[in-house]
């Protein structure tokens, strides 16, 4: 079992495109809000973050692990997890840089612009906004230059879960309505490569609470969030 949260995380887009597309049969559910600190949650991931999978008594947290782990359990094709090892040390390398480069600009750049605000009530300084929008930026140019450069994909001619992971961090600051494609063709040509590969329908049913994020904000009770406001505003704010 895949469980995974809301569009608060960006890995339950990937995990759940995964889940869809590599592992068509694996069962996965959409766990309400707030479940995930339950007792039942607590069984399966101690941390009480999502996602988690549970396979049989295993239970294993983080979803970049989750994704090697099916990765390497379902055997999908090679060109996720590739067996040549320079090939799989390209992802790895990728998996190993994103989390402290794309994942926490593209992430911050939603909760700046849209869940803060929304949600939660909390205007963001105008500096903060236009610091995180460097970050991103310089994010950007160091995934084309660094990791893409002029290949079609991060580890070569064909797709791979550096890819993946990627292409759903990129995706993050489009659900605040920031448009991260303009003006770069050669992120626009990957991402175009990557939804081809994935397929447009799949790839927009799997963005989908991230590309109409503001219109579920418009439809959000903030009162639900009231209990996570200081705990935010600590985190982004302090």
């Amino acid at each position: 079992m895949l469980c995974h949260a809301n569009l608060s995380d960006s890995y339950v887009v990937s995990t759940r495109l995964l889940s869809f597309y590599i592992f068509p049969k694996s069962k996965y559910e959409i766990c309400p809000s707030g479940y995930q600190y339950s007792e039942e949650y607590g069984k399966i991931n101690l941390l009480r973050k999502a996602p988690a999978i549970k396979d049989g008594d295993f239970c294993l947290a983080e979803s970049v692990a989750i994704m090697l782990y099916l990765a390497e359990k379902f055997h999908t094709p090679e060109h996720w997890y590739p067996a040549d090892l320079q090939k799989r040390s390209r992802v790895n390398e990728y998996l190993s840089w994103q989390h402290s480069a794309i994942r926490i600009h593209g992430s911050k750049m939603l909760w700046f612009k849209l869940l803060i605000p929304k949600a939660v009530g909390v205007e963001i300084p105008k500096e903060k906004i236009d610091n995180a929008v460097e970050d991103l930026n310089e994010s950007l140019n160091l995934f084309e230059e660094k990791f893409l450069q002029d290949r079609p994909f991060i580890v070569g001619d064909q797709i791979s879960l550096a890819d993946l992971v990627a292409i759903v961090e990129i995706m993050q600051p489009v659900g605040a309505g920031m448009d991260v494609f303009e003006n770069r063709p050669k992120l626009k040509a990957w991402k175009d490569r990557v939804r081809d590969e994935i397929g447009v329908e799949l790839f927009d049913e799997a963005h989908q609470e991230i590309l109409y994020a503001q219109d579920a904000m418009k439809t959000m009770d903030p009162k639900k969030m009231e209990h996570l406001k200081p705990k935010i505003v600590r985190y982004f704010l302090s």
